[in-house]
């Protein structure tokens, strides 16, 4: 087997013949000495001319591949030690899975439903406009990433194994190809597959998972604590608390407020959502309508500074849809997500900019929720502006960054009713200022970006949680002996992946300090 770099045109990569070709070439070999091309990794290219960069492994005709194994190596835990999860987002699920394999019992506690209900719930949510409090886009089986486009690309890579977080994933039913990708996606229609596999391995494994149980307080023995109380009045009990409950789990920080537990303030950013038609962001990435039709819908990632803030794209969603993510009546909040085969004619992008305690003095009176009350602010005064009813602020790009009104609006793909409003009466000055220069900065960086086609819903602002959950060098908090926070809830991740990782960090110090208390006993 030789590993090579292969530089491939579109139609050379998805053509198995001209693959083969372009390998032989570089290893400088006869076609018919190859028996196998293995791609390892590959990423497309559209900076000059399309191509495909991609490492692959070439196996000779006489020598034999085979195929990776993906099966984990999962324990019998029924008799296990009992470790009680908090949410089953991706930090609580993969969290779970690692129990597993490390012999503890995972004891899941769900403030939503299983998937599959979730999604009756949300289907409800966007026809009455009303939310429900503990089953929408945010909570729920498979947590906010179930709906949020399935991307599993990460910056933090040292914080875990990220190979094995997508090995996980196409355990369970995952198409193998997000093994090879830079920038992997699943897919929001396939995800919901997935988490059911996961919950039907813990299950079957011995773990338990409880669904509508939402967590009000912990339960304490010897000092520890060791699990938890629910609004139903139902109490779940093991070893320790792992507490993933994700970004918008709003009641949790009220919690630990209340009884003067530790908490911080921890910047974050808010925006809009932008949505071009997808046709448009193709031509300007492929350079020109005439690229290959076997190119992706193009995706970007742009990001530039305004007035000492960051101004940046993310959770870019080719081919996608937006979709309302608050949690609560009363509150407006848009988010993106997509399908596997990215097929809407529109793509769209949260456009954030960065928000720190310094920028809302006025706050500061609420101390470590300084942010938060900011945060809910914009929400429900963005839902005022709107009318209610998850009806989402919208104006057109030009038109926010000229100071026109929202006259007219471009045709969107948002899962509920836009109203015309104009944006910056719902968003805080600084923040609609950083974002129309950011806009422009963009243009220069995409010609064309900046366009009346283009739409801008609000307010996209569950980027991350505002609020961080200290915990010390052992994963433990500070004063809650027992209690392991982790992911986006924590304030220790941001996505599927790094929340992912989190939570299997987290499951190890957490089997570490259980380990070392058994033997001093």
């Amino acid at each position: 087997m030789k590993n090579v770099e292969l530089d491939l045109t579109p139609e050379e990569y998805f053509n198995e013949r001209l693959l083969k070709a372009a390998a032989c070439r570089r290893l400088g070999i006869a076609a018919d000495a190859i028996g196998h091309v293995n791609i390892v990794r590959r990423s497309l290219d559209s900076r000059r001319g399309i191509r495909y960069h991609c490492n692959v492994e070439v196996y000779l005709s006489d020598e034999v591949y085979n195929a990776p194994d993906y099966h984990s190596d999962y324990q019998d835990c029924r008799n296990g030690s009992p470790v009680v999860i908090v949410g089953a987002g991706p930090a609580g699920l993969f969290a779970a899975l690692r129990a597993l394999e490390l012999g503890l019992k995972p004891v899941i506690v769900e403030r939503g439903k299983p998937v599959d209900e979730r999604r009756k719930d949300i289907t409800q949510m966007v026809r009455s406009g009303s939310v429900n409090g503990d089953s929408n886009w945010c909570f729920g089986e498979g947590g906010a990433g179930t709906y949020s486009d399935g991307k599993l690309y990460t910056r933090s890579t040292k914080r875990g194994d990220v190979g094995a977080i997508m090995k996980k994933f196409v355990e369970h039913g995952a198409d193998p190809k997000i093994m090879i990708d830079i920038h992997a996606h699943i897919g929001t229609d396939r995800l919901s597959g997935i988490i059911a596999n996961m919950r039907a391995t813990i299950k079957e494994y011995g773990g338990e998972i409880h669904f509508g149980k939402r967590v009000e307080g912990f339960v304490f023995a010897g000092g520890r604590v060791s699990g938890v109380r629910c609004a139903d009045g139902d109490t779940f009990e093991g070893d320790a608390v792992l507490l993933a409950t994700g970004h918008s789990a709003r009641d949790i920080y009220e919690l630990f407020h209340r009884n003067g537990w530790l908490l911080e303030a921890k910047p974050f950013a808010l925006g809009v959502r932008v949505e071009h038609p997808q046709k448009l962001i193709d031509d300007i990435q492929y350079h020109g309508s005439n690229h290959s039709p076997l190119l992706p819908p193009a995706a970007y990632s742009l990001t530039t500074q305004v007035n000492g803030h960051g101004v940046f794209s993310f959770c870019m969603c080719p081919g996608g849809i937006i979709v309302p993510a608050a949690t609560a009546d009363g509150e407006q909040v848009v988010n993106g997500m997509s399908n596997a085969s990215r097929s809407s004619a529109f793509a769209n992008s949260g456009i954030a900019v960065t928000v720190s305690q310094s920028d809302v003095p006025e706050y500061a009176k609420y101390g470590a929720l300084a942010l938060l009350r900011f945060q809910q602010d914009i929400e429900r005064n963005t839902a005022a502006a709107a009318g209610g009813g998850l009806k989402a602020p919208c104006q057109r790009l030009t038109d926010f960054c000229e100071g026109k009104g929202p006259s007219q609006l471009n045709r969107t793909n948002y899962m509920g009713q836009c109203a015309p409003v104009e944006l910056d009466k719902v968003l805080p000055l600084f923040v609609a200022q950083c974002l129309k220069q950011g806009f422009r900065d963009f243009d220069r960086k995409m010609r064309g970006f900046y366009t009346s086609e283009a739409s801008l819903l609000a307010v996209e602002s569950r980027t991350s949680s505002p609020v961080r959950i200290p915990r010390g060098d052992d994963g433990q908090h500070p004063q809650l002996k027992g209690l392991y926070p982790c992911g986006e809830g924590a304030g220790y991740a941001g996505g599927i992946v790094s929340s992912a990782m989190d939570g299997i960090k987290m499951i190890e110090l957490l089997q570490n300090d259980l380990t070392k208390t058994k033997t001093l006993n």
